[in-house]
C-alpha cells in the first residue's frame, strides 16, 4: 500500500504525537508499505523533502505562525498531489488542515483514517482562542468527511465530547511503543553522569515543559517527598526552554525550580535521543505524569517506563490512567492534588517490589509491528469496501 500520513509537526520535533507517528511510519515501511509524511517545515533548517529510515518526508514551507499553529500557503497544492498518488490517507489530529485532506480523501475515493491523539488547548489570549476555535471547527469537518477514526483507549473516547459523537466510526488501537536495546555499561555511564552520588531516589518526568503537564503539581509535592527521602531528586527529560507558547509558563516556575536545583533536588536532562531514553528509565525509581487536562490522552512514556520495570504515578484522567489500571504497575492520583501525588509517589518508592509485572507481555502488546498490523488490517478492509 501507498500510505500518506499527514500531521502538522513531525520529527525531529519532540512530542508524544510525533514519536507515535514516526514509530508507526517506520513499522509500516518494515511491513513492505510505501509511507509518505506530509508535514510543516516548522524549522527552516529542515529540508523540504528527504527520506529517513525508508519514510519519505515532504515539508510545506511555513509563512507565519498563529500561537502553536502554522500557516502554509502551498500545503493545499501538495496535499492534492499526494492524496491522488496514494492509496490510503492517515491523519493525525488535532490539526487545522485535516478537514481539507479528509475532503480530498472523500472526493478522490481514498480511504481516510483519523487518529485522534488528544484535545487541543491553546495558551491564554484572544488570538490563541480564535485559533483554537478554528481548529475545533476543522476537526469537526474532518470527522464528518473521514471514513474511520482511531484512538488509544475506550476510556478516553467515552469522556471526549468530540469522539463520543463519532462512536460509529471509531476503532481502538493501542499506541506503538518501543525503545532501542542498550548495553548495561552505557546505562551505568548514564547514571554516573546524571546521578554521580548514587543511592538517591530518582523521580523521573519525561515530557515537554508545557502547561498541561502539571509541573507545578510535582513542585508542590516535592517538599513532602523530601521529608521522607531527603536525598530524592527529580530528573526531567525533555525540552524545557523556548517552547512555542510555553515561555511564560517556564518563567513562572523557574525560580522554584532553580531553588531545588541549588539544593541538588532537580536536574534537567534536556532532549534525549531514543538510546538515552532507554538508559534514562533504568536509572529512575518512579515515573510521574501529573497531567492536568485532556490534552494528555495516554502518556506513551508510561509504557516505556513499565517495559523497563519502572512503576508510574499518573493523574486520574481518562486515558492517562489506563496504563496503570491495565498493567497494575503504579498508582493513580487525583488531578492537580499535590498532597495526593506526594503520597502516591511515596507509596511506590516504599513498595516498588509490589509493582513488578511481566514486562515481555507489555512489550508485545505495544510493539510497533503489532500496532502497524492492526492499522494495515483497517486500511485493507476500507480499500476492499470502497472497491
Amino acid at each position: 500500500m501507498r500510505i500518506l500520513t499527514v500531521l502538522t509537526y513531525y520529527r525531529p520535533h519532540t512530542s508524544g504525537l510525533t514519536i507515535y507517528a514516526e514509530r508507526l511510519a517506520k513499522a509500516l515501511v518494515r511491513r513492505g508499505h510505501q509511507v509518505t509524511v506530509l508535514t510543516s517545515q516548522y524549522d527552516r533548517a529542515l529540508p523540504r523533502e528527504e527520506e529517513v529510515d525508508g519514510v519519505r518526508i515532504v515539508r510545506a514551507p511555513v509563512a507565519m505562525r498563529v500561537s502553536k499553529g502554522v500557516i502554509m500557503p502551498t500545503f493545499g497544492f501538495l496535499a492534492t498531489r499526494l492524496v491522488l498518488s496514494h492509496d490510503v490517507v492517515h491523519l493525525h489530529l488535532p490539526q487545522f488542515d485535516a478537514a481539507g485532506i479528509a475532503l480530498r480523501g472523500r472526493l478522490f475515493r481514498k480511504p481516510t483514517v483519523i487518529t485522534y491523539h488528544c484535545d487541543l488547548r491553546m495558551p491564554p489570549g484572544l488570538i490563541a482562542w480564535l485559533a483554537n476555535q478554528a481548529v475545533l471547527v476543522m476537526n469537526e469537518l474532518a470527522a464528518l468527511f473521514t471514513h474511520r477514526m482511531v484512538t488509544y483507549t475506550q476510556d478516553y473516547a467515552d469522556h471526549s465530547a468530540y469522539l463520543r459523537r463519532y462512536q460509529h466510526k471509531l476503532q481502538i488501537i493501542p499506541p506503538p511503543v518501543e525503545l532501542p536495546e542498550v548495553d548495561p555499561e552505557s546505562i551505568q555511564a548514564f547514571s554516573q553522569r546524571n546521578n554521580p552520588e548514587g543511592n538517591r531516589p530518582v523521580i523521573g518526568m519525561a515530557a515537554r515543559f508545557a502547561t498541561e503537564k502539571g509541573v507545578e503539581v510535582l513542585l508542590d509535592a516535592l517538599p513532602r517527598i523530601l521529608e521522607v527521602y531527603p536525598r530524592a531528586q527529580v530528573h526531567f527529560a525533555g525540552p524545557y526552554q523556548n517552547i512555542v507558547g510555553e515561555e511564560h509558563y517556564f518563567q513562572r516556575l523557574a525560580p522554584r525550580i532553580q531553588a531545588f536545583q541549588a539544593q541538588g533536588h532537580w536536574r534537567f536532562l534536556g532532549v534525549l535521543n531514543p538510546e538515552d531514553m532507554a538508559r534514562f528509565y533504568p536509572n529512575i525509581d518512579v515515573l510521574v505524569l501529573p497531567s492536568l487536562n485532556s490534552t494528555e490522552a495516554f502518556g506513551l512514556v508510561q509504557i516505556e517506563a513499565m517495559m523497563n520495570g519502572v512503576p508510574c504515578v499518573a493523574s486520574d484522567l481518562p486515558g492517562v490512567r489506563q496504563p496503570v489500571l491495565r498493567h497494575r504497575m503504579g498508582r493513580i492520583a487525583p488531578v492537580g492534588d499535590s498532597k495526593a501525588l506526594a503520597e502516591a509517589i511515596l507509596d511506590v518508592l516504599n513498595h516498588r517490589e509490589q509493582f513488578m509485572v511481566d514486562r515481555d507481555a507489555i512489550r508485545q502488546q505495544y510493539h510497533p509491528d503489532a500496532v502497524a498490523a492492526q492499522f494495515e488490517g483497517l486500511f485493507q478492509s476500507m480499500l476492499n469496501k470502497l472497491r
